[in-house]
């Protein structure tokens, strides 16, 4: 594929999780394995070292990757008619990892050129569609039908959006789909100013402003949320995958049960 990627901002973003994937999927250790973002990788044949995506963020955006896996399988277990809406799903190749079986419907939703690169990149599957639209128009989410419970996953996208934004995104959804769960990442003001900060995002441009202390703060925003699930702790296996220095630091912040956590992964039921 010839170098014509121009992505910019939070466009770019995909790159640095994809990125991320395929190097992770090539460690021996490998939880994601995820051999469809190595090969989506060497068919976009373009230079991604610039974005500078190191050894820990490699290893945390597999794990979270893995995490969010485990709840959408599980989540179908439970409902094997469900509808599944990947909200800025980027170039993450989810549906074919957790491969989901009609009569479960599949929508990947993205920025319409991001979008045009995943139908270059994935081929098309049975009950799967991608819909072009930033995930805060009001317009798009009329394709998805709404007599199925839904699972709603937002990986490494909702703390780009605007304070205001993500709450009426969530009541939007809510409101759409008779019942199901939210699952998607969440950082506290700290760690979204820390992220800023970081080689590889500064690289793209994108901003953060999106950030969430206290989970019980969105169940006061949307009415008709309730917290499931909130994953706020590294395992000691997971500890051990990271550096160094970033194994002291996440040992010691196991030891400061009075820190609140700076990022953690949450799962809401409606």
């Amino acid at each position: 594929m010839a170098p014509e990627i121009c992505f910019t901002g939070v466009k770019a973003t995909p790159l640095i999780t994809l990125r991320a994937k395929a190097e992770e999927s090539a460690m021996p250790d490998s939880v994601l394995h995820d051999h469809f973002a190595a090969a989506a990788v060497a068919r976009i044949g373009e230079d991604l070292t610039h974005l500078k995506v190191g050894h820990d963020m490699t290893i945390a955006i597999a794990l979270r990757a893995y995490l969010l896996d485990r709840w959408t399988t599980a989540f179908l277990d439970r409902h094997p008619d469900a509808t599944v809406l990947h909200l800025g799903c980027g170039l993450d190749s989810r549906v074919f990892r957790v491969d989901p079986k009609p009569p479960v419907h599949w929508f990947d939703v993205d920025f319409p050129d991001v979008i045009a690169l995943r139908r270059r990149l994935y081929r098309c599957r049975e009950n799967y569609a991608m819909i072009s639209a930033s995930i805060t128009s009001e317009t798009w989410l009329c394709q998805c039908p709404s007599d199925r419970p839904a699972l709603i996953v937002a990986e490494g996208v909702l703390p780009y959006l605007g304070r205001n934004e993500v709450p009426l995104l969530l009541r939007r959804l809510v409101g759409h789909f008779p019942s199901g769960e939210i699952a998607f990442d969440a950082y506290s003001r700290l760690m979204t100013w820390l992220l800023s900060l970081n080689p590889a995002i500064r690289a793209t441009g994108a901003d953060l402003h999106w950030a969430l202390d206290d989970p019980a703060e969105l169940e006061r925003q949307v009415p008709g949320l309730t917290l499931a699930e909130d994953h706020a702790s590294w395992s000691n296996a997971a500890i051990a995958r990271m550096s160094p220095p970033v194994q002291i630091a996440l040992q010691m912040l196991k030891m400061t049960p009075m820190l609140p956590p700076m990022g953690r992964l949450l799962r809401y039921r409606f």
